[in-house]
């Protein structure tokens, strides 16, 4: 593997950005987005004519924020809105028959999810409600009969750029009604919520989502609203990457949706004074915590069911905390480096999520397989479904048998280390060059580097429960300078012949006003 100065890295870096940076006046109009000028001219008028509107969200992290954005508008007009969240285990996914019960409105929006919802849809009509559909989920062949769909994803949308989470949707499509309502709000006070979305729906970090997500961190630094608030006094940084947001933030706020009720977190968003905002964030808090003891426990009992003979893994267990199964998903595929799904199995029925690796399309695999399920949705990388306990085994086999067609090539991690770097090249300036190229995340990985057969020092164990590695190494066996590496959640044993192989990357650590630099493993091979 080759060795990489600053100027090396830094043209590996550019060769990533073949345009150049969108500005925020460049994202492409919101009305090329199919139907999003009809339900634009449509909410318009249901504000006109007072009209009840009721909003359906979904409960992850792009959900609640797409529920937060719309609340945070409609009070801003001033105008009432009515929102529900489905509860994960009460109503299962979206804009479903049952959530339509508790629903007295002339006008139904989704945010997030809906673009599979033909039997609410079906409802809808009987009930003379109207309804719009906003997701960005990909479409079936058969779409619901709705008043409006606005979906990136339909084949027939002329919007340019189709890789942008559900809060973006909804956020564009507010844009519109702003403008059909000649209202005086400015639509980039939502970007810090909307930035989250984007990094928390791994959206690839690439043409407007770059811009968002950059200007949207700014925003957050800066944001008057009370959950920003606390996020900045969380994090005590000065500066916010979209990792902390990844790492720190979107499982906090998705653990409310997983484990308990994501009105928690919507009540985090919408906060409108600090004092609300630091309660639910505290109960965030603990709840994940809660998440990770449950994970943990699950991927322990998944790893054992393992067959790892197999292209795609599919493991149930009856009782598995249907939040987590997601998660534990995650940590297989990071295990195993192969596609898996995870399913809890309650009263004879199955539900689950998948998650994927490389170039495999997990969507497309399950869609093939589609006759054994009773319901599925999602895109490339993670998708959830639903099936009876009794075709496990069946659909097991079914989608081992459509993946293997694919090409071997198509498994491999898109995660490669970049090169290796000097130890005198590990400094403050390679964290100013690294933090030219941020936002990282989808399409724009954080680079990685190789440290081979390096001298391990001495080991030490930190954290209340001593479960992070604390090591020191030299990199090569003449040098005095020594380097420190942190491996989080991971108890490091000296090995016998002193000398560690390992992925790493290089981060900026921010303590008591110092900043320095700060190795994390990736991975010890």
């Amino acid at each position: 593997m080759k060795t990489l100065n600053k100027q090396e890295l830094f043209d590996t870096l550019s060769s990533r950005f073949k345009d150049e940076e969108k500005k925020l006046s460049q994202i492409p109009n919101p009305a090329l987005l199919q139907d999003a000028s009809k339900s634009a001219t449509r909410i318009s008028n249901a504000i006109a004519n007072k009209e009840k509107i009721t909003l359906v969200g979904d409960y992850d992290v792009d959900g609640v924020s797409s529920s937060a954005i719309m609340v945070d508008f409609f009070r801003q007009i001033p105008y009432p809105l009515e929102v529900i969240i489905p509860n994960r285990f009460k109503d299962g996914y979206g804009v479903s028959p049952s959530v339509l019960q508790r629903v007295d409105a002339e006008l139904v929006i989704t945010v997030d999810n809906g673009i599979s919802a033909i039997e609410a849809a079906k409802i809808c009509k009987e009930k003379n409600i109207d309804l719009i559909i906003t997701d960005h989920h990909t479409p079936s062949k058969l779409l619901p009969d709705a008043y409006a769909i606005v979906d990136p994803k339909l084949q027939t949308c002329e919007y340019p750029f189709k890789d942008i989470c559900g809060a973006q949707v909804a956020w564009l499509l507010l844009a519109l009604v702003k403008k059909e309502l000649h209202l005086d709000i400015d639509m980039k006070q939502f970007l810090d919520i909307l930035a989250i979305a984007i990094i928390a729906d791994i959206m690839p970090l690439i043409d407007i989502n770059r811009t968002l997500v950059k200007v949207g961190l700014k925003v957050l630094m800066t944001s008057p609203r009370p959950s920003s608030i606390i996020i900045r006094d969380f994090l005590n940084k000065s500066y916010i990457s979209s990792e902390d947001i990844a790492f720190m933030i979107a499982p906090r706020i998705n653990s409310a949706g997983r484990l308990e009720d994501a009105s928690i977190a919507l009540e985090f968003f919408t906060a409108t004074d600090t004092n609300k905002a630091y309660k639910q964030f505290e109960l965030l808090g603990k709840l994940n915590d809660l998440r990770k003891e449950t994970e943990v426990q699950t991927t322990k009992e998944a790893i054992i069911k393992v067959d790892t003979t197999s292209n795609i893994i599919v493991v149930a267990h009856e009782g598995w905390h249907e939040g987590v199964v997601g998660i534990v998903a995650a940590r297989l595929v990071d295990k195993f480096a192969k596609p898996a799904i995870v399913l809890s199995i309650k009263d004879g029925v199955a539900k689950g999520s998948a998650r994927s690796i490389g170039e495999v399309s997990i969507y497309e695999l399950i869609k093939k397989n589609e006759h054994l399920l009773t319901k599925f949705g999602g895109h490339k990388m993670a998708a959830g479904l639903g099936l009876n306990e009794q075709n496990i085994d069946a659909f097991r086999d079914a989608i081992n048998k459509s993946a293997s067609k694919l090409s071997p090539n198509d498994f491999l991690p898109k995660e490669d280390a970049l090169g290796i770097l000097s130890t005198d090249e590990i400094d403050l300036e390679l964290l100013d060059l690294l933090q030219k190229f941020e936002p990282y995340g989808e399409a724009n990985p954080r680079p990685s580097f190789l440290l081979q057969d390096a001298e391990v020092v001495s080991i030490k164990l930190m954290g209340s429960d001593k479960s992070h590695s604390r090591i020191q190494i030299r990199q090569y066996p003449h040098q005095r300078k020594t380097l420190e590496l942190i491996a989080f959640r991971r108890v490091y044993e000296m090995p016998a012949d002193r000398k560690i192989t390992c992925k790493y990357s290089v981060t900026k650590n921010e303590f008591n006003n110092r900043v320095s630099v700060q190795l994390l493993i990736d991975k010890i091979y």
